[in-house]
């Protein structure tokens, strides 16, 4: 094994409309909220962007590749389940998470109460501590779909390292 193998970055970005009558699935969580992201499966952009994040540091495809939003399997999929399915890959091709640095952007709803239980869902979902997860929240300032309360987007850092 070269020095190269030893550890891979990858970063992974998703982003969904909110929109009425949809559950607001963050982090693996159901958090309360007037509103829910609008997508095929729970539309849960973080964990999207660990799954992309992920697959990216192992030079695997992306999400959209294996889970199209065409494919009708993965209608209403629970993020979960999908974010289990890459870490199989992510663990068959020899690699095992370091850490994630995960920020959550969203005017509302505020994100404070809920950043630890997501990074603990996330954790737990990947099979990790606690600790190699660490989940922030920014505004847009009004800024952009985001900033005018129209979407939330998540942007995530991951670190592999050879197992």
């Amino acid at each position: 094994m070269t020095q190269n193998d030893t550890i891979r970055i990858g970063v992974g970005y998703d982003i969904h409309r909110l929109a009425s009558d949809r559950k607001l699935m963050l982090g693996g969580l159901d958090i309360p909220h007037e509103r829910g992201l609008l997508g095929h499966s729970d539309a849960d952009v973080v964990l999207h962007a660990v799954a992309d994040a992920l697959l990216g540091a192992a030079n695997l495809p992306d999400i959209g590749d294996l889970f199209p939003d065409t494919d009708d399997a993965f209608k209403d999929a629970d993020s979960r389940e999908l974010l289990a399915d890459v870490m199989g890959k992510i663990s068959e091709k020899g690699y095992r998470v370091g850490n994630l640095d995960v920020i959550v952007h969203a005017e509302a709803p505020k994100m404070s109460p809920y950043k630890k239980k997501m990074a603990d869902s996330i954790a737990k979902a990947l099979g990790v501590e606690s600790d190699r997860v660490n989940v922030k929240a920014k505004t847009n300032e009004g800024v952009g779909p985001v900033g005018l309360s129209n979407a939330i987007a998540c942007t995530t850092v991951a670190l592999l390292m050879k197992s």
